[in-house]
């Protein structure tokens, strides 16, 4: 590939700075591997979700999730729970490193969403046959001061790209004054955190939902050590208005499941522990459980859920489009973490209502078991987890298609 004149300005440049250290002590997984940039912090729950998906579509895939440096605790949280997703700082563009971090991981597709290129990275990835998309291509990606002083050198690089996907029409007319040919793009919509419906145990579901008919069920997923007598007093404020409302509580990873089982007993609720085999029954108050793969099966038990985190620090805050995507209306508290925006779009189409205190929370519960309240809800919430559908179909199949070109050639 010909290099132009600003590139190898810019290059010579790098070589200058300090290489800088790239992690090659972790293994890179066996198998296909594919690898997502973003490079802007507003689309990292998408990409999140995004990886998710390619790994449910094909067997065996993993996936690099790169960010600028330095990772923050929020988005190592929010992969926490994803064993096939890889998170891991971008390095930076001295040759040296890019070429280093790609004969590493040696990824199977590479998917660089929003622009902020680094040029030495993209050249590495292509002089090693990885195939790259560019992804909701946005023109604030192009206007670093590089770009400006050295057009050529995007003039170079956008061309390496397989597909460009422009989030707008103002980035599909910034492609283009960089000499990227009109054919060569496709105008989508924005990219979104849309939720995954998460998977549970068709048998325990059939058999709860018989067990619970004509029960009113709420679920507090995620509840910290100090929400949980908030979460306990809400419950028994409800009680009051809807003596057969049954509490499934799920507490947060640090919050013991002893400590939060004596308390509930501690407080009088009748109280089962689902983890170690029982079985709730008419008189069960509190249904209690802690492990993860569990919790697809009591969004979808649950017509409304309160997503813990968010009434203390906001440290351990749940996604709630996983909560939106299987139809439970969503109550939650003002310390969100790193979904701000997700539940920002959710509130506003009235999927998700933001309670303070217990008093407000059992008043929310009380109400929300009603069936056609949270239907109300579960609808907004449909629509909002659905806003992005389109494009991540898009998406997929760019993927799917790469991966599988890839896989015949080897």
């Amino acid at each position: 590939m010909a290099r132009s004149l600003g590139l190898r300005a810019y290059r010579a440049l790098a070589r200058r700075t300090q290489a800088g250290a790239v992690d090659t002590g972790t293994p890179r997984p066996a198998g296909e591997l594919l690898w997502l940039h973003c490079a802007r912090d507003a689309d990292f729950l998408a990409t999140v979700d995004l990886a998710a998906q390619q790994i449910a579509l094909r067997e065996g895939l993993s996936v690099l999730v790169t960010l600028p440096a330095p990772l923050r605790d929020g988005h190592k949280r929010a992969v926490a729970h994803h064993y096939a997703i890889h998170l891991r700082p971008l390095p930076g563009d001295h040759p040296d490193a890019c070429t280093a971090f790609i004969d590493h991981w040696r990824p199977d597709c590479g998917i660089w969403i929003w622009g902020a290129l680094q040029p030495n990275l993209i050249l590495a990835a292509d002089d090693s046959g990885v195939p790259l998309i560019l992804l909701a291509a946005h023109e604030a990606g192009f206007e670093q001061r590089r770009d400006r002083w050295l057009p050529d050198v995007l003039r170079t690089l956008l061309p390496l790209f397989m597909t460009v996907l422009a989030a707008s029409p103002a980035a599909v007319g910034k492609l283009t004054q960089t000499g990227l040919d009109r054919s060569q793009i496709e105008l989508a919509s924005a990219l979104l955190a849309g939720g995954r419906a998460l998977p549970c145990n068709p048998d325990d579901e059939t058999e709860l939902t018989a067990a619970c008919v004509g029960r009113p069920v709420w679920f507090a997923n995620g509840v910290e050590a100090e929400e949980l007598g908030t979460v306990l007093a809400a419950h028994r404020r409800a009680l009051r208005l809807s003596h057969r409302l049954l509490l499934v509580l799920r507490p947060a990873k640090a919050l013991p499941a002893a400590d939060a089982m004596a308390e509930c007993r501690q407080q009088d609720f009748r109280a089962c522990d689902w983890d170690n085999g029982e079985f709730p029954d008419e008189s069960t108050q509190v249904l209690h459980f802690q492990d993860p793969r569990e919790i697809g099966l009591f969004y979808r038990l649950a017509p409304v859920s309160f997503l813990g985190g968010s009434l203390g620090q906001g440290t351990q805050s749940c996604d709630p489009m996983e909560a939106a995507a299987l139809g439970s209306a969503i109550l939650y508290g003002p310390r969100v973490g790193p979904y701000l925006e997700s539940y920002t779009r959710l509130a506003n189409e009235g999927a998700a209502r933001i309670v303070n205190d217990s008093t407000a929370l059992g008043t929310a519960v009380t109400q929300l078991v009603a069936p056609d309240q949270a239907a109300l809800m579960a609808r907004a919430g449909w629509r909002v987890v659905s806003e992005g559908a389109a494009l991540f179909d898009r998406i997929s199949d760019l993927i799917q298609d790469t991966l599988d070109t890839q896989a015949g050639t080897r």
